[in-house]
C-alpha cells in the first residue's frame, strides 16, 4: 500500500524505448525537470538506447511497461502466433483479445510466455525494477494481472500502477470501470504488492501541456501517493508512432521542464511532499514501515526543484503554496477509461 508517512508524487514518462526522441526527452526531463520515473518498453525499437541512457541516470527509477497491445512483442511470431501478426506486432482490438485471453487456453499459454520474456528482457538490462504497468492499462485485465503477479515475484516485483484517476467532484470514473479498479487494488493488496493511491494523466493523455500540468499540481488530493504520467518526446504525433496521431509529445516534454512547473513542485516539497519512484514512496503490504531506502534526494535534476522557492504560479500566484483540494486521495476513488498510457 502507501508509504507510511506523508504525501508523495511519482512523475513518470511512459513509452521509454519507443523512439530515440522519447529517450532524449526522458533524459532531459529528468536532468532538467521534474521527471522521477520512466516505464520501459523492452521490445521497442529504441530500447537499447533507452537502457544505456537509464544506466547513466542513477536517480531515474525505471519500470517495465508491459506491451500486449498496439506494439511489438519480444518473442518471435512463430512462438506466439495467436498473439501477434507476421511482423511480431500486437493488435489494437483489446476487447477481442481480452476475451481470447479468458477463453482460450492456448492463447493464455502464449501470453504467459510473452509476459515472462518481457520480464526477462528487463532483468537482462541490469536496471533495478521500480514498478510494472501495461501499455493502455491492459493490466486491468484479470488474466494479465495474474501473470504479472505470478511471474513478477521472481524478478523483484514490488509495485504496480493503479490507474485510478483523481479529479474534482463530479468527474468520477464511469460505472463499468470501478469494479475493475477495485478488483485490481484488492488483488494487489492480497498479494502484498504496493501501488499508488491515484493517478493523473488519463484524461490529459497526449495533451498534458504546461497549463494542464499546473492545473493538476495545484489541485492535488491532500493525502496519499499519486502518480502523474506523461508521454514526453522532442518530436510529436506520428513522428513517434503511427497510432499516436494528435499526441503533443513535445508539449508534454516542455511541461516537465517548465520553470513554472518546477516552482510549483518546489513549493510542494517545501510543504513536505516527497518526489521519487515507486521504490522511494510506495511500501508493499508485507514491508515493515521504514524499511525502504529514501532515495528521493538522489538524481537531483528531477527531484531537487525545491531550489525554486518562488511562489507557485497557481490560481492565486501572489502568495503562498499551491491550494490543494479538501478531499483525500483515498476518498476520491476517481478513474477514467478514456485515453491511453
Amino acid at each position: 500500500m502507501n508509504a507510511p508517512h506523508g504525501r508523495g508524487l511519482i512523475v513518470t514518462a511512459d513509452d521509454l524505448g519507443l523512439h530515440p526522441s522519447v529517450n532524449a526527452a526522458v533524459e532531459r526531463a529528468h536532468r532538467d525537470g521534474i521527471l522521477t520515473a520512466a516505464s520501459l518498453m523492452v521490445g521497442a525499437p529504441a530500447a537499447q538506447d533507452a537502457i544505456a541512457r537509464a544506466h547513466a541516470l542513477p536517480g531515474l527509477r525505471v519500470g517495465l511497461h508491459l506491451v500486449l497491445a498496439d506494439g511489438p512483442s519480444v518473442l518471435p511470431p512463430r512462438v506466439i502466433p495467436d498473439l501477434v501478426d507476421a511482423h511480431g506486432r500486437f493488435g489494437a482490438h483489446m476487447t477481442r483479445d481480452g476475451a481470447r485471453f479468458l477463453c482460450l487456453p492456448r492463447v493464455r499459454r502464449q501470453l504467459a510466455l510473452e509476459v515472462r520474456a518481457q520480464f526477462e528482457a528487463f532483468a537482462a538490462s541490469g536496471l533495478p525494477l521500480d514498478h510494472v504497468n501495461a501499455h493502455k492499462h491492459f493490466h486491468l485485465h484479470p488474466t494479465i494481472l495474474s501473470l504479472i503477479i505470478h511471474t513478477g515475484r521472481a524478478f523483484g516485483l514490488h509495485a504496480v500502477r493503479l490507474p485510478r484517476e483523481t479529479g474534482p467532484p463530479g468527474q468520477s470514473p464511469p460505472g463499468w470501470l470501478r469494479p475493475w479498479l477495485a478488483l485490481l487494488e484488492a488483488r494487489l493488496d492480497a498479494a502484498g504488492i504496493g501501488h499508488n493511491d491515484y493517478v493523473a494523466g488519463i484524461r490529459q493523455s497526449g495533451r498534458f501541456d504546461e497549463r494542464a500540468l499546473l492545473d493538476v499540481l495545484c489541485s492535488l488530493p491532500t493525502s496519499g501517493i499519486g502518480e502523474l504520467y506523461l508521454h514526453p518526446a522532442l518530436d510529436s504525433g506520428v513522428a513517434i508512432a503511427p497510432s499516436m496521431r494528435g499526441y503533443r509529445h513535445a508539449d508534454e516534454f516542455a511541461a516537465l521542464v517548465s520553470p513554472r512547473v518546477r516552482a510549483v513542485c518546489g513549493a510542494l516539497r517545501a510543504q513536505g511532499w516527497r518526489f521519487g519512484g515507486f521504490a522511494d514512496l510506495v511500501t508493499a503490504t508485507g514491508d515493515e514501515p521504514g524499511t525502504r531506502v529514501d532515495r528521493t534526494r538522489q538524481g537531483a535534476g528531477a527531484t531537487e526543484s525545491a531550489a525554486h522557492a518562488d511562489a507557485p504560479p497557481c490560481s492565486h500566484p501572489a502568495a503562498g503554496p499551491p491550494r490543494l483540494r479538501a478531499h483525500t486521495g483515498t476518498a476520491d476513488r476517481a478513474g477514467n477509461g478514456s485515453g491511453g498510457p
